[in-house]
């Protein structure tokens, strides 16, 4: 048996679809009934409802959490340690955890949440997996997830180029992992199959969209006091301006083989992403 942590999000929902045994831990029962598969309701912050879901599962998917911090905390590392450690207990044999591109513990944010995590899984005696992918291209779906001004996208990425991934090919490589050979010890980098700069993004948002779509960059502490000036805290503005300004450097535009080695086929590129999600992205992005 599988347990999903993370099951609503767009990722443990594509998951779910491809799981026979799967088991979602979720905190919302009417959004576990929703899912079409056996749901268990806890919180990562009670550690008995974790250890009440182990029971008879063998790999987990390890996902959610946040990373903003509060009052100086990063709870993901916090709850994500807990579900390591109630599989630990249980006897789980392998653990599969959902991370960043970079995570280290020195990174910023998401980045150094995911590093800790990492490190502590590594060293829990439990079997386990790390699927690090790029930026999601579900992202630009509704432009929810990205920042914009004005219906256009707005950043501080200059013109370096990202490998954006498709959550599918993020959920295809995890299900491999869970229901087949776990590459036990292994990290995955996961990314498309080109790096785009977002001025290309927004070209191709916008043959979609049918009306222009701009990228607007700014300097890096500019777009730091922008979401200071939108009620952002200053630290965490300030580390999302930094994060940007290392893409700059073009550490997020190389590819991988990592979703063609897992799933036996090449990665989503974005032009077929925009295209199977065009009805969608003419209605939010109109």
């Amino acid at each position: 048996m599988i347990l999903v942590t993370g099951a609503t999000g767009t990722i443990g929902r594509a998951l779910i679809r491809r799981l026979d045994d799967a088991v979602a831990f979720v905190r919302d029962p009417a959004k576990g009934a929703e899912l079409g598969c056996r749901h268990v309701v806890g919180d990562f912050d009670d550690p008995a409802s974790l250890a009440a879901a182990m029971p008879g599962v063998s790999r987990v998917f390890l996902n959610a959490g946040g990373a903003v911090p509060v009052a100086g905390e990063q709870p993901m590392i916090r709850q994500q340690r807990a579900v390591i450690d109630a599989a630990v207990a249980a006897g789980v044999r392998h653990v599969v955890k959902l991370s960043v591109w970079h995570a280290r513990p020195e990174g910023r944010l998401a980045e150094g949440a995911h590093g800790v995590i990492e490190e502590y899984l590594k060293g829990a005696g439990v079997g386990w997996s790390v699927l690090q992918p790029n930026g999601f291209m579900q992202n630009f779906l509704t432009g929810a997830a990205v920042f914009t001004e004005g219906g256009h996208l707005l950043g501080a990425y200059r013109d370096s180029r990202v490998s954006y991934v498709d959550t599918e090919d993020i959920a295809a490589c995890a299900a491999e992992l869970l229901t087949g050979d776990p590459r036990a010890g292994r990290t995955f980098v996961l990314t498309g199959p080109e790096g785009l700069t977002h001025a290309e993004i927004g070209a191709k948002l916008s043959k979609v969209a049918g009306r222009e779509i701009r990228y607007l960059d700014l300097p890096a502490s500019d777009f730091a006091a922008r979401l200071g000036a939108l009620g952002v805290p200053g630290g965490f503005a300030e580390d999302v301006a930094g994060l940007f300004a290392e893409v700059t450097t073009g550490r997020l535009a190389p590819v991988t083989d990592s979703v063609a080695e897992l799933t036996g086929r090449p990665p989503r590129s974005f032009d077929a992403f925009l295209q199977d999600n065009a009805a969608v992205i003419r209605e939010s992005w109109a």
